[in-house]
């Protein structure tokens, strides 16, 4: 994408304008992908902030020649699993869906999207956590199964495995409620 590309160079560039316009454009997708890991409104929003903090104090360290939307991904996910690490999640249950609103019919069908969206969310929190990350990044995040190997420092054919038992247990963890 054009837009993409501009916003590269000019967050390399160091100019305020392409990070307002990556944060006005990738700001939901960025907190969608944080809220898999985390499981917590306030833990995903501080771990995205992270993230753009990193990209306005470094930007002469922005060396990405692919994707943006991946590279956000990318940093959210390492993020989050820094921010599991240090140890400053305890067991919470969602608070807020960062998805954007979706377009329903009625107030009722909205609220049902927003129950089943929640449910989701709880069942994925309990999934382990390998399996967990590598479903977050091939649903919300749209990386492929390479690059999540690249990332997790593992190889395809493990990724495929991580991916298919985490969304089996999905499956029986949501036992048909959805």
């Amino acid at each position: 994408m054009i837009e993409d590309e501009l916003l590269k160079l000019g967050l390399k560039r160091g100019r305020p304008e392409a990070l307002r316009r990556i944060y006005e454009k990738y700001l939901n997708y960025m907190l969608s992908v944080a809220m898999a890991f985390l499981n917590d409104a306030h833990a995903a929003e501080d771990v995205v902030h992270d993230v753009f903090v990193s990209l306005a104090r470094s930007p002469d360290r922005f060396k990405l020649t692919g994707s943006l939307k991946h590279y956000l991904a990318t940093c959210v996910a390492n993020k989050a699993r820094d921010y599991l690490r240090a140890g400053k999640r305890n067991a919470v249950r969602v608070r807020a869906i960062a998805e954007p609103q979706r377009e329903a019919g009625s107030p009722e069908e909205s609220l049902i999207c927003d129950e089943q969206a929640r449910q989701v969310y709880e069942a994925l929190a309990q999934v382990p956590y390998e399996m967990r990350e590598v479903i977050a990044l091939r649903i919300k995040a749209g990386l492929g199964f390479k690059q999540i190997a690249r990332m997790q420092n593992a190889s395809y054919v493990a990724v495929q495995a991580r991916y298919r038992r985490g969304i089996e247990t999905l499956r029986s963890l949501l036992n048909g409620r959805l």
